[in-house]
C-alpha cells in the first residue's frame, strides 16, 4: 500500500507548489509521522508554527533555518546534559535509525552552507539563474519539514 504521503511527496515533484498544496503536504506528514501525541516545550511548539507558516508562504530559506532552529530546541530539551552541546554533538546522541541521524546531519550542513556563506560575493551564479537555487530551496524546506517532523514526533506516546 502506497502511503498518502508518499502519494503527495511524488504529486509535488512539479514545483513550485501553491500554498494549499504546501498546507495539504504539512497535513499528510503529520497524519502519517504522528502515532499518538506528544508534549513540546513551548519554545519549540512556537519554532515549529513558525517554520510551518514560512514554508506555505513560499520562504523557503527562512523555512529551512527555522526547521532546523526548531529541531535543536528540541534536542536541547529532551537529549542536552550541559544545554551547552553544539547541534551536530545533539545529533550524534540522538536515539534514532542512522537513515534519520545522516539526513539530520545532511540538513544541518546544508543550513550551514547558507548560513556560512564562504565568498558571498561570488555571486554570479544565482544572478543568472536563480530558478536553480529557488527550486533546490523548495525540495530542501519539503524535506525538512518532514525530518522536522520525524524528530519532535519519534517519541510519541498514545
Amino acid at each position: 500500500m502506497v502511503s498518502q504521503l508518499v502519494t503527495l511527496s511524488r504529486s509535488y515533484l512539479t514545483l513550485p507548489m501553491e500554498s494549499t498544496e504546501r498546507w495539504d503536504y504539512l497535513i499528510a506528514l503529520d497524519e502519517e509521522l504522528l502515532k499518538g501525541g506528544v508534549i513540546l516545550p513551548e519554545w519549540c511548539s512556537f519554532i515549529v508554527q513558525q517554520t510551518d507558516i514560512a514554508f506555505v508562504n513560499g520562504a523557503h530559506l527562512a523555512s529551512i533555518l527555522t526547521a532546523v532552529s526548531a529541531i535543536e530546541t528540541y534536542l536541547r530539551a529532551e537529549h542536552s546534559t550541559s544545554g551547552k552541546e553544539r547541534l551536530v554533538e545533539l545529533i550524534d546522541r540522538l536515539p534514532v535509525a542512522s537513515r534519520l541521524r545522516n539526513d539530520l546531519h545532511s540538513l544541518r550542513k546544508y543550513r550551514n552552507s547558507w548560513v556560512h556563506v564562504d565568498d558571498p560575493l561570488n555571486d554570479y551564479r544565482i544572478i543568472e539563474n536563480p530558478a536553480i537555487y529557488e527550486n533546490e530551496l523548495e525540495r530542501m524546506a519539503m524535506h525538512s519539514a518532514k525530518l522536522l517532523r520525524e524528530v519532535i514526533y519519534n517519541a510519541a506516546w498514545i
